[in-house]
This record gives C-alpha cells, structure tokens and sequence, in this order.
C-alpha cells in the first residue's frame, strides 16, 4: 500500500486505524473522505484533535475530564456531598447525568482491576478515593462499576476500602446487563439501576 499511496494518507489511515473499533477499511474510508472534503472539515478536526489535548486536564478532586479545575460538578455547591458515584471511565460519568437522577459527586478510577492485563489496585485512582473517603462528610460510595469479572474484582476492593470509614456501600441493581458496559446502557435502565441499589453484602 505504501508503494501505492503517497505517504501522508498512509500515515493517516495507520493514525486513524489504532484508535479502538477502526479497521483498516474504516480508516481508509475516513481518510478519503477527508482527502474529498473541503479543506474546513480538516482544519476544524485538526484543531479539534490539538485542543483535546492542549485544553483537557483531570479533575484533581474526582479525575474526570474537565478544562477547569476543579471540574464543574466538583465545582457545583448544590451537588450533594455526601455520596459519591464511583466509575471505571469518563464516559460513564456521562451515562449517569444523562438519567438526571443523580446528583451527588463523582470519582473516576480509570480502569478495573484486571490482573490478565496487568491492572491492578495501584494503576487505578484507588488511593486518591481513599483520601476522598477520610473526609466525614461522605455518608454513602455507590459501585457503579461494569457488571462483569474485572467491575465486580473492583467493586469488592472498593468496598474494602471504604469499610474502615463507617460508610455505607451500595452497588447498583442487577437491571444492567451482565458483561456490558455502563456507557452503553440506555438512560431508563441505568436510572432504574440507580433506584434499586442495595447493600453490597
């Protein structure tokens, strides 16, 4: 292909085909397209892509991806401080605003636990819950991690954690799906899920 194709389109197509779920026909057809379009879309997506990285930064309280710190929600005094959400990822926080049935804090850890892929407890945001949870005004740590093998390895160790605090520790209900993952669940199931959290036993 490279003898084929002027180097600049081979290097994008192998650009776009690392990010995750884009094959190799993916990426070409993306690359065409912008070799068809005007030259505003690649303007506008290069732009974009440098101030993704430019302008975003972690939240030094909960780690989620904001331009401000701290970030919006960590900001906003009329969030209930005294239970936190914990996720895997940035796009789960997504998923629960979207219920608009929460309106607590958040903490993101960044991954699961996954020993199969070299995860474990001190690779993930685990240590700065911790420091979170020494604060008293925490009453309630709600697991919303994945429902599968590596979400429920870290639901357990979370739990943990929070046992020597005296804070209660929920889960979501089983309304979601098993082996799937929370930014893919609709916004009524996750809101149900919410509803019927219980006690992690």
């Amino acid at each position: 292909m490279s003898q084929v194709l002027p180097p600049s389109v081979t290097k994008l197509i192998e650009a776009f085909s690392r990010l995750p779920g884009i094959g190799p026909k993916t990426s070409s057809r993306l690359t065409y397209f912008l070799l068809r379009a005007p030259d505003q879309v690649s303007e506008a997506l290069a732009e974009a892509l440098s101030e993704l990285k430019s302008k975003t930064t972690y939240c030094s309280e909960c780690f989620n991806i904001t331009e401000q710190d701290p970030c919006p929600v960590c900001d906003d005094l009329k969030r209930d401080r005294h239970m936190i959400v914990v996720v895997e990822d940035p796009l789960d926080v997504v998923a629960v605003e979207k219920t608009g049935s929460y309106r607590g804090l958040y903490h993101v850890l960044h991954g699961a636990i996954s020993p199969v892929e070299g995860i474990g407890p001190d690779d993930l945001k685990l240590n700065e819950l911790v420091k979170r949870l020494e604060n008293k005004e925490i009453e309630e740590v709600i697991i919303a991690t994945n429902p599968n093998m590596e979400g429920e390895a870290t639901a357990m160790y979370v739990k943990q954690l929070a046992e020597p605090f005296n804070i209660r520790v929920t889960r979501l209900a089983r309304g979601l799906p098993s082996g799937g993952d929370l930014e893919y669940v609709d916004s009524v199931t996750l809101m149900r899920a919410f509803e019927g959290r219980g006690d992690m036993l």
